[in-house]
């Protein structure tokens, strides 16, 4: 079965992630801007989410996680629990 570790950021509003994702864009740290911005408790870890599978984060999450380029910077990506960027760092 395919697996991805991935990181995140999750904030509040669409412009926040547009901002944030400016900053990575421009050679900011994507782990020290989730430290500093993430309203997500994996935030203090810098946005790490571990290893999981297909179907284990919401939809909209999972379609990026699973299709997106790995090693840049996804989004911004809607949920129901706000707008979040995306860093897969390996799929397999």
């Amino acid at each position: 079965m395919i697996r991805a570790h991935a990181r995140h950021i999750l904030v509040p509003t669409e412009q926040d992630c547009l901002n944030l994702k400016e900053q990575i864009d421009a050679g900011a740290d994507f782990g020290e801007i989730a430290k500093t911005h993430s309203t997500c408790p994996s935030g203090k870890s810098g946005g790490d989410l571990g290893e999981f599978g297909p179907g284990q984060m919401v939809k909209e999450f999972d379609e990026v996680v699973f299709a997106g380029d790995v090693g840049t910077c996804l989004g911004p990506v809607k949920t129901q629990f706000g707008y979040h960027l995306i860093k897969v760092t390996s799929r397999a």
